[in-house]
């Protein structure tokens, strides 16, 4: 099993963006669906709600946009500020992983292989 780094914003109490909330997003961004999206991750409903809400709350305006089903149905969308923090958070993973790629060989090594 090969270690992995990952990333998490935190703000006071809530992780305001991690791995998984942005896959999420990507997930809403290509569904437009926060219901579909959450079948697509294997996640509940309820969870991928939450998750959305948590950072509604944590940025500036809202991440994502959700209107209410009715005849044709609900959906949600990314607003413009999505799909900034989106990029900025993958720019930010790929140069951190790169930063840290030489100290994570290092570290690996000293890692039980049998677990």
């Amino acid at each position: 099993m090969k270690p992995r780094l990952t990333f998490r914003l935190i703000l006071g109490d809530d992780i305001a963006l991690g791995p998984g909330k942005v896959q999420l997003l990507e997930a809403i961004q290509d569904t437009g669906s926060i219901a579909a999206a959450s079948r697509a991750m294997g996640m509940s409903y309820k969870r991928a709600w939450h998750l959305v809400d948590t950072m509604n709350r944590c940025f500036s305006t809202p991440l994502v946009e959700a209107s209410k089903g009715g005849a044709h149905g609900g959906g949600a969308q990314l607003t413009p500020l999505a799909d900034e923090v989106i990029t900025l958070y993958r720019r930010l993973e790929t140069r951190a992983r790169k930063a840290a790629e030489a100290d994570m060989a290092k570290l690996s090594r000293h890692l039980a292989t049998d677990t």
